[in-house]
């Protein structure tokens, strides 16, 4: 396994004037990038029994395990099908063999087909009901 880079490095530490100065915002403090599910990642572990306010490093640290995961699966789903793109079938094609992530999957995009047929059953009921009406 290669060494990670010298930015991701926890031994290497550079002054930032910016960081000492308290100008840069928290989530981009220690590792140069913005943190994007900190919030939710917080939530998530507070609600697996975590305390209400888990360490920082902890959330950094699974947020670096998540964006890795995001981006090793992304990568093989650009392998699949069309070259270049990702699909939600090349998704499903990936987590086929693990039965929970399968299972999730297909919960998430069965829940996503009944919020778009609510959401146009109420476009439908709104604009019938607006129709009649002056403007």
């Amino acid at each position: 396994m290669a060494a990670p880079p010298a930015e991701e490095n926890i031994d290497q530490t550079e002054f930032d004037e910016d960081e000492f100065l308290g100008e840069v915002p928290p989530e981009t403090a220690q590792s140069g990038r913005k943190r994007l599910f900190s919030k939710e990642l917080r939530c998530m572990m507070y609600g697996f029994g975590d305390d209400q306010n888990p360490y920082t490093e902890s959330v950094d640290m699974l947020e670096d395990l998540v964006i890795e995961f995001i981006t090793e699966t992304t990568h093989r789903a650009m392998e699949i099908g069309r070259t270049g793109r990702v699909q939600v079938e090349d998704i499903v094609f990936l987590v086929r063999k693990d039965p929970r992530k399968y299972a999730r999957v297909k919960d998430l995009l069965t829940m996503n087909e009944e919020l778009k047929r609510a959401r146009k059953a109420f476009d439908e009921i709104k604009y019938v009901g607006t129709e009649g009406k002056p403007k």
